[in-house]
C-alpha cells in the first residue's frame, strides 16, 4: 500500500484523548518542513478532523483528476495536507461511520492522494487503539510511530496500552513524548508542575523505548492553533527548541 515517492511514514497517536496529539503532529510537521524536508499531513481522525482548522486552510477546496486521484492542500512548498474535513458540508457535520467506512477512507488517503515525493508522511490518528490506528498499521506495516501522553496517571495508564498496541502490530516505535510538561510562570520564570514530573520518562525506560522529550504548557501554542497560524515558529522559544530536539531524534533514529 506504500507509495513509491514516500520515504517515511510516521503515525502519531495516543492512548487517551485531550493530550495534545494533533498539536504535536502539526508542530512536528512544521519543524520538519522548515528543515527543508517535504512533509505530508494525513488527518486520520475521522470523527474529529481538526488539522485544516489548526493550519488555517479549512476554507480551501480539494481537487481530483484522473479517476479520482486527489490533490492534497498545499500549505507551503514543503507541507501538504489531506483531511476528511474537505469531504463534509461543514466542520459542524458529524461523521457517523462504522469501522469499514473509516478504513476505506484512510486507505483512499494513503493510496489515492497524489502526495508526490515526500520525506515524511505524518498521520494524525484519533486517540485509543481502535479502527483508525489499526487501519494505518495494517495498510502500512512496520510504519514508524510516536506516542503522546501527559504526566497524569489516567493518561499514563492508557499510554501503556498504546505502547503494547504498537509492539503487537510491529510498528517501529520512535518513542514517547510527554506533553503539557510544566508551566513557566510569566512573572518569575519558575516552572510549575501541574502534573507529575518525570513519570513519562520512567515508563519509556520501563518499556525500553526512547523518551523523545517533554513539551511544556505554552499558551502561544493554543493561540496559534486556534487562530490557524501555527506556521510562525519562533526559533528562540523553549517550546520550539523542544520540537527541534524531538525532530532531530526522529531523523537520527530513522
Amino acid at each position: 500500500m506504500k507509495q513509491d515517492g514516500i520515504k517515511n511514514y510516521l503515525l502519531v497517536f495516543s492512548g487517551k484523548g485531550g493530550v495534545g496529539k494533533s498539536t504535536v503532529a502539526v508542530k512536528l510537521a512544521i519543524v520538519l518542513a522548515k528543515k527543508g524536508l517535504k512533509v505530508g499531513l494525513l488527518d486520520a481522525d475521522i470523527h474529529g478532523p481538526n488539522l485544516a482548522l489548526m493550519l488555517g486552510v479549512q476554507d480551501k477546496e480539494i481537487f481530483s483528476y484522473d479517476e479520482n486521484r486527489i490533490l492534497p492542500i498545499e500549505i507551503n512548498k514543503n507541507l501538504f495536507l489531506i483531511s476528511v474535513a474537505y469531504f463534509i458540508p461543514n466542520l459542524d457535520t458529524p461523521i457517523i461511520w462504522r469501522g469499514p467506512a473509516k478504513m476505506k477512507m484512510i486507505e483512499r488517503f494513503v493510496k489515492d492522494v497524489e502526495w508526490g515525493n515526500l520525506d515524511w508522511l505524518i498521520i494524525d490518528s484519533p486517540p485509543g487503539t481502535g479502527d483508525e490506528p489499526l487501519s494505518v498499521a495494517q495498510l502500512l506495516p512496520k510504519a514508524g510511530a510516536i506516542i503522546v501522553t501527559t504526566p497524569q496517571e489516567v493518561s499514563l495508564l492508557d499510554s501503556k496500552k498504546a505502547i503494547n498496541f504498537a509492539k503487537k502490530l510491529n510498528l517501529n516505535i520512535y518513542g514517547l513524548i510527554e506533553n503539557m510538561s510544566g508551566l513557566e510562570c510569566p512573572h518569575c520564570g519558575k516552572i510549575i508542575n501541574l502534573f507529575k514530573n518525570g513519570s513519562v520518562a520512567k515508563i519509556a525506560k520501563q518499556y525500553k523505548i526512547p523518551f523523545l522529550g517533554a513539551i511544556p504548557i505554552d499558551p502561544e501554542i493554543v493561540i496559534s492553533g486556534d487562530s490557524g497560524k501555527p506556521l510562525a515558529v519562533d526559533s528562540n522559544s523553549k517550546t520550539t527548541k523542544v520540537f527541534l530536539s524531538i525532530a532531530n531524534k526522529i531523523l537520527t533514529k530513522k
